[in-house]
């Protein structure tokens, strides 16, 4: 077999490695929060995503406010980041300690995925719910 054979395969094997995934979701992030950082979301003119469920129908969904959050959080505004998304500040956390994980995981050469029970499972969608309802009336 030639070596020119080999590249391909190589190729082949390196993008369904385990560690691929978490590594390109750290990436895009980072260059997203090197772009966040530079761009003040509390300012219009911005190039930054909408929320779709915002744009459909006019109301806070439970995320709206993240990237707000995530801005004041890179800045040190701790309360201006609780006033954009209180949920998703306390929930943040626990993303990046899946996140953490799932790399770590990759790295040892195995694939991760997290489990959830129907209870944990319906105990987010409850939550989620919940905070969409309080912030849209309150």
């Amino acid at each position: 077999m030639s070596c020119a054979a080999d590249g391909p395969n190589r190729a082949r094997a390196l993008w369904r490695h385990p560690a691929t995934a978490p590594a390109a979701v750290l990436a895009a992030g980072a260059a997203a929060a090197l772009y966040l950082y530079g761009t003040d979301p509390h300012e219009p003119g911005h190039w930054l995503p909408r929320c779709p469920f915002n744009w459909a129908t006019g109301l806070l969904c439970p995320a709206c406010g993240g990237t707000r959050m995530a801005y004041d959080l890179m800045h040190g505004r701790f309360s201006a980041a609780w006033h954009d998304n209180g949920l998703l500040l306390l929930a943040a956390p626990f993303a990046l300690a899946l996140l953490g994980r799932w790399a770590w995981e990759g790295l040892r050469g195995r694939r991760w995925r997290p489990q959830f029970s129907v209870r944990g499972q319906a105990a987010i969608l409850v939550t989620a719910i919940a905070w969409t309802v309080l912030r849209n009336v309150f």
